[in-house]
């Protein structure tokens, strides 16, 4: 039975499947929430958490770039801390993103049909799961097809937003402090936290010392620039009261700026975008649960590669199963909390293995593993106490659960 994974994918799908992670995921799903956190201090929340996701990138890209194998801050957090600390990474990840999956997958049903929106959710997944079964290639050209559409899409609503009517802007109604702040970056790190998908893939990967610091940091970047722009379009044309009340808010931007017409290619947009962060999002789950299955912390037939596609089929097959059952129950803005806390976790566990990296192992500059831990330990604690509460107590299920295993052994 095979188990190693073949590398095909160079620079241009690297970023590709990152950015593929992150645009639908922030502008369709977690501008909303994050607005109605922050309030007209929208921009600041999105710096802090940019700066964190900055952070997160340089000590991730380093890491990957030493250990180029599937399973991202879950091989790095093994290796470099103990296996206790890359488990409790690798769990926070496989929950947190299996949040993820649902909420993106929740978004194509919000904007594809409202009122049958956990039905189309389900669907959806089935899709995505049979997508990356038949091979990670096929998943790369899907993808940069989706974000090419989207990020013309996206280029439309901040033109109609910048240029059209800014009348029916609206204030949030209540003052906002630094925790506000705080929340909202936490809410806004959600879209961020696509970067991860292209570390994960480090065995698919060709030239992984090169190729993955590179694409990580061109993918954040470009995400970067896109969310500043949409953002600043949204703020202007409805406000933070207006923007945090929108279920569909870039929808609701046209219409509000004059150019209602574009209402049905936003929707469109929403959909492809959405449907491209599932497909990148459950393509990384796999391969952590496939990492993890390798050492044991998870069933072992997980760990097997499909002789013919050359991908974790079955391990893709489970991840499908898990996010399909979530999607058809779990509310959307609840599953972007619990994802983001889960997420943060798996970062501070990949800043605090970053810090232990030498200057021989190309160890990033020592203010920048510092800085993502604290900011990943402040923002994560900043997000709404339900989100805070159910992380805790599922990463805390994780933790018993390798006792267990241990003990066992």
């Amino acid at each position: 039975m095979e188990t190693e994974l073949a590398r095909r994918l160079g620079l241009r799908d690297s970023v590709v499947i990152g950015l593929g992670s992150m645009i639908g995921a922030g502008v369709f799903a977690a501008l909303a929430p994050a607005a109605g956190a922050a309030g007209p201090w929208l921009p600041v929340a999105l710096a802090v958490a940019a700066v964190v996701a900055y952070c997160n990138a340089v000590s991730s890209a380093r890491l990957a770039a030493r250990y180029p194998v599937s399973g991202g801050t879950y091989v790095y957090g093994r290796e470099r801390l103990g296996a206790f600390w890359g488990y409790l990474a690798g769990w926070g990840f496989v929950v947190g993103k299996s949040a993820s999956c649902a909420a993106m997958a929740l978004t194509v049903g919000s904007y594809a049909w409202p009122a049958h929106a956990h039905e189309v959710a389900v669907v959806a997944v089935v899709a995505v799961t049979a997508t990356n079964y038949v091979g990670v290639q096929k998943s790369a050209l899907a993808t940069r097809v989706i974000v090419a559409v989207v990020l013309a899409v996206l280029g439309a609503v901040v033109v109609a937003g910048f240029a059209g009517s800014h009348a029916g802007a609206t204030g949030l109604g209540a003052p906002v402090g630094v925790y506000g702040v705080l929340q909202g970056a936490g809410l806004l790190f959600f879209a961020f936290a696509g970067y991860a998908r292209i570390a994960t893939l480090g065995e698919e990967v060709r030239a992984p010392e090169q190729t993955i610091p590179r694409a990580i940091l061109l993918a954040l970047g470009i995400a970067l620039v896109v969310y500043a722009l949409v953002a600043a379009a949204a703020l202007l044309t409805l406000g933070a009261g207006g923007l945090a009340g929108a279920p569909d808010p870039l929808v609701r931007v046209v219409e509000a700026a004059g150019a209602a017409w574009l209402a049905p290619v936003v929707r469109v947009g929403a959909v492809l975008a959405a449907a491209g962060s599932l497909l990148a999002l459950v393509l990384g789950v796999s391969r952590t649960t496939l990492a993890m299955a390798r050492d044991r912390h998870l069933p072992g037939a997980l760990a097997a590669i499909h002789p013919r596609f050359q991908v974790p089929h079955r391990a893709e097959l489970a991840v499908g199963a898990v996010v399909a059952v979530v999607a058809a129950t779990v509310d959307l803005r609840g599953a972007i909390g619990f994802s983001s806390f889960a997420v943060l976790v798996y970062y501070l566990v990949a800043n605090v293995s970053a810090g232990t990296l030498t200057r021989a192992e190309g160890a990033p500059a020592r203010w920048i593993p510092i800085l993502g831990a604290v900011g990943c330990a402040v923002v994560a604690c900043s997000l709404p106490l339900g989100s805070v509460l159910g992380g805790l107590v599922v990463l805390g299920l994780g933790a018993a659960w390798y006792g267990v295993r241990r003990r066992e052994r």
